[in-house]
């Protein structure tokens, strides 16, 4: 139980609209399997581990612990209620002809991004997009964050 409370936690939140729970959530759960491969390879035994976790936009929205987080959402802001608020305060660093996005700040001082397109075969192709070109800087990014907060070990049981 030790090692589970020294763990990093890495969030991938989708939307709670019924679009986003049939077609962006299984796609999350391929970032996260994409991601847990990644950290795989890349794990030294000295470093706490990380554990990625998919949950719902509501509750990232309503519980504070989890805004700490180094955060990746899908989806994009008509279905995905943290995509919206990001929408104006994450900036863009890749839009393909107005039809995918990848906001994230060029210099990860906050480890979010928000990957989404104009329908679900876009999205996922900005999630193929995100993981060959910046999946690695991103996860380097999230190494150097503190282990999970003591408060955000009891939000994410049962997700």
């Amino acid at each position: 139980m030790a090692a589970r409370s020294r763990a990093r936690l890495l969030l991938i939140v989708t939307g709670s609209t019924l679009r986003a729970e049939e077609l962006d959530r299984p796609l999350a759960y391929y970032l996260k399997q994409r991601i847990e491969e990644r950290l795989a390879e890349q794990a030294d035994p000295d470093d706490p581990p990380t554990v990625v976790r998919v949950v719902a936009d509501f509750r990232w929205i309503h519980d504070d612990p989890l805004q700490k987080l180094p955060t990746i959402s899908i989806g994009g802001p008509g279905v995905n209620a943290l995509a919206h608020r990001w929408l104006e305060e994450v900036p863009v660093s890749l839009a393909v002809d107005d039809r995918y996005y990848l906001q994230m700040d060029p210099d990860l001082d906050e480890p979010r991004v928000s990957i989404w397109g104009m329908d679900n075969e876009t999205t996922q192709i900005a999630v193929s997009v995100f993981l060959e070109r910046f999946l690695s800087r991103f996860l380097d990014r999230c190494s150097a964050e503190p282990p999970r907060p003591e408060e955000a070990e009891e939000s994410d049981e049962g997700d």
